[in-house]
């Protein structure tokens, strides 16, 4: 198991997560709880072959770390998220 599949867990398919990604072009993933944002930020260009412009991260009540994953805008996160089966 590589390094990047450590740190990127699942995506999360919830419909505000949906809603995120058509509107904001972001995508959102559970994380590692010790995974920091530039490790974040590069697992997800490595594995999705993109460019991410911003992460930002939220311990859910549930222990788990979420991501929102801002991508550049040559890049579509509804087309990331299709590849991922999202959609």
């Amino acid at each position: 198991m590589s390094n990047e599949t450590l740190v990127v867990l699942r995506p999360v398919i919830t419909e505000a997560a949906l809603e995120v990604i058509e509107r904001e072009n972001k995508l959102v993933f559970i994380v590692s709880r010790k995974a920091n944002k530039h490790v974040i930020r590069r697992a997800i260009e490595k594995l999705y072959e993109v460019k991410v412009v911003s992460v930002n991260t939220a311990i859910l009540p549930t222990g788990e770390k979420k991501a929102y994953i801002t991508l550049s805008p040559e890049f579509k996160a509804s087309d990331v998220a299709t590849r991922l089966g999202v959609f």
